[in-house]
């Protein structure tokens, strides 16, 4: 099945039409790879929340949990640490007091 989309974009730069294309291309890699990465993570796209402010509040948490597990060090992938920090109180102690 083809789809076509339109997208409007404001912008006080002037670009080229090359740039501009970049530029946009860049802004949805980043924004889609985070949301592949909650996704796959945390299952974002099954969650059933869908009144009030519960589906935010939990992006919200979901997008704190991941941060905290990146900024963890150690070469363990978003998975495994997810994993350490619910096996060892300590490592999960160690993940909420990090700066």
């Amino acid at each position: 099945e083809v789809r076509v989309e339109r997208r409007c974009y404001i912008s006080s730069r002037v670009l080229s039409a090359k740039a501009f294309a970049e530029a946009a291309r860049a802004h949805w890699g980043i924004e889609n790879g985070l949301h592949w990465v909650l996704d796959v993570q945390f299952k974002e796209d099954q969650s059933r929340l869908r009144r009030g402010h519960g589906a935010t509040n939990m992006a919200m948490v979901r997008h704190l949990a991941l941060n905290l597990i990146r900024a963890m060090p150690g070469k363990q992938s978003i998975k495994g640490k997810r994993k350490l920090a619910t096996w060892d109180t300590g490592y999960l102690l160690a993940a909420l007091q990090a700066r």
